[in-house]
């Protein structure tokens, strides 16, 4: 038998490509914050945990936040509760915020940490709960205009502040914090806070380099039924006019609201991801055509190679 070696070159090349941007990152803090979505089974779990590992592996010292509405949602059904959403963020009453503490501190981030161990990556989980990492109160009413009513969210927070001490600990041992967006106020109440809010808040308090929305969708779209009207890049202002032409419906309208809070807080660059395409954290991160969307404060930041052509 006659036994072909497979060629070299193409993971040789791979390796040129990635380098300069390993010598670019390297040390530098990135925040991924990924969707409940992407934990709806074991395969895709360990395929974004598998692209988290190598940043973390090169030396880019990586918070991985994770949210886990799927997963709520249905052990709500199982309980009998009922799931209520508005302008896509999640109602949280009493029998609700003890759900949400099962699902995302017991369920889906001890099931990531298991996957970090296959890996052998030294992850550490913990909630904004531990040590205080995440000071906030409970949201007040609020007045949302599209249903001319007042909503009271119950036991969701409002971000007063991060302990970054608690994070750079960790990230300066050398250790990948995995967090749990669950919360509680000064009175040790408990707080439901969306994902996307807390990876934001998370970045700008760190200054991180990078924050990457890893979610369902293949990133921000120009027009919400048309899957492959992918914005390539844009700025604080484009996504004003994105909101205002209605093209940022549901779970898309707290994103951007956080992406726009991140920018902000000091991140200099968010991406927004599908956690469905192959490889598509390293291929963002690691190449200039990217896979979704970049966001920064103004496009006159951007390199003349990360300008890539819009979608026609």
């Amino acid at each position: 038998m006659i036994m072909s070696r497979p060629d070299p070159t193409i993971a040789v090349r791979a390796l040129k490509s990635a380098a300069p941007y390993i010598r670019m990152y390297k040390n530098k803090i990135f925040v991924i914050k990924a969707s409940g979505a992407v934990f709806g089974d074991e395969a895709s779990t360990r395929g974004l945990i598998e692209q988290v590992a190598i940043l973390h592996q090169v030396g880019i010292k990586t918070v991985l936040v994770h949210g886990g509405g799927p997963q709520l949602d249905t052990l709500q059904k199982t309980l009998g509760l009922e799931t209520k959403m508005i302008d896509g963020r999640r109602v949280t009453d009493q029998k609700s915020i003890d759900v949400t503490a099962m699902a995302l501190n017991g369920l889906i981030n001890t099931r990531i940490l298991a996957i970090c161990r296959a890996l052998d990556i030294e992850a550490v989980g913990l909630s904004g709960v531990d040590a205080g990492l995440i000071r906030a109160h409970k949201r007040a009413p609020v007045f949302i205009e599209s249903s001319n009513e007042t909503v009271d969210y119950g036991f969701v927070g409002d971000i007063d502040s991060v302990n970054t001490a608690v994070l750079e600990k960790l990230l300066e041992s050398g250790l990948m914090p995995v967090v749990s967006p669950l919360s509680a106020d000064s009175h040790g109440t408990l707080l439901n806070i969306n994902a996307d809010t807390v990876a934001a808040a998370i970045g700008g308090a760190l200054s991180a380099e990078k924050l990457v929305l890893c979610t369902g969708a293949h990133g921000i779209l120009e027009d919400v039924d048309d899957p492959s009207s992918v914005v390539s890049y844009t700025d604080i202002m484009g996504l004003k006019r994105l909101r205002s032409e209605g093209s940022l419906k549901d779970g898309m309208l707290p994103k951007a609201t956080a992406i726009e809070n991140a920018i902000r807080g000091g991140v200099r660059r968010v991406h927004v991801i599908s956690y469905k395409a192959a490889d598509s954290l390293l291929a963002e991160i690691f190449t200039n055509e990217g896979t979704g969307t970049l966001v920064v404060a103004d496009l006159n930041a951007l390199t003349p190679a990360e300008q890539m052509p819009q979608p026609s």
